[in-house]
């Protein structure tokens, strides 16, 4: 009877609790990775390459798709690696915790939660372009990245998709844009990395 009453009652409030902090810790993890890797190799002016016209005109926008796929890729391998390390090691979560009682929050004994990166990690740019003023285009990169990872407590396990998406370079580009030339299409970068879960 106890081992029934703790599978309906507290199972759900545990797995409720350890996803949302995996979930939590996979965030921090992938925004750490886009962070370092972008910072250290991420060039506005060297990865968009801006071509216009004896006039000043603005005739087009060409991206470097082999150098924003690198990054991309460094960014799946880097989150993965450090996924795998976290699921190795785990979080130690006390039980006061899980029933969110604020003066046992921190008391009784702890229970693991692990988790498995599982499917692949996915990485890929989003473009946008507004109007920012006259003869003055904003343009906006973002990368968004999608995994999703096994959460694991004793008895039980739990998959969740992890989504996010970061913004990585916003700039001014000043003179007048045909409509032409903002069909920077970066659908086709990005990369794709299997999670092996080893």
């Amino acid at each position: 009877m106890f081992i029934y009453a703790f599978d309906k009652i507290v199972t759900p409030t545990v797995i409720s609790v350890a996803d949302a902090e995996m979930r939590a810790k996979s965030l921090e993890i992938v925004n750490k990775s886009i962070l370092d890797e972008f910072t250290k190799q991420f060039n506005y002016d060297e990865i968009i390459h801006v071509e216009k016209d004896r006039n000043d005109n603005i005739v087009m926008l060409k991206a470097d798709t082999i150098k924003m796929n690198k990054i991309a890729c460094d960014v799946a391998l880097s989150s993965q690696k450090q996924l795998r390390n976290l699921g190795n090691v785990g979080v130690k979560v006390p039980i006061g915790y899980i029933f969110k009682n604020n003066i046992l929050a921190y008391f009784g004994p702890s229970i693991t939660i692990k988790m498995q990166p599982i499917g692949q990690i996915e990485t890929k740019y989003v473009s946008e372009f507004e109007q920012a003023g006259i003869n003055q285009t904003r343009h906006k990169i973002y990368v968004q990245v999608k995994t999703r990872v096994r959460v694991i407590i004793p008895l039980k396990s739990n998959d969740i998709e992890v989504n996010n998406e970061v913004a990585v370079a916003e700039t001014i580009i000043v003179g007048k844009i045909p409509d032409t030339a903002l069909n920077l299409d970066l659908q086709n970068s990005g990369t794709r990395i299997k999670n092996d879960g080893k």
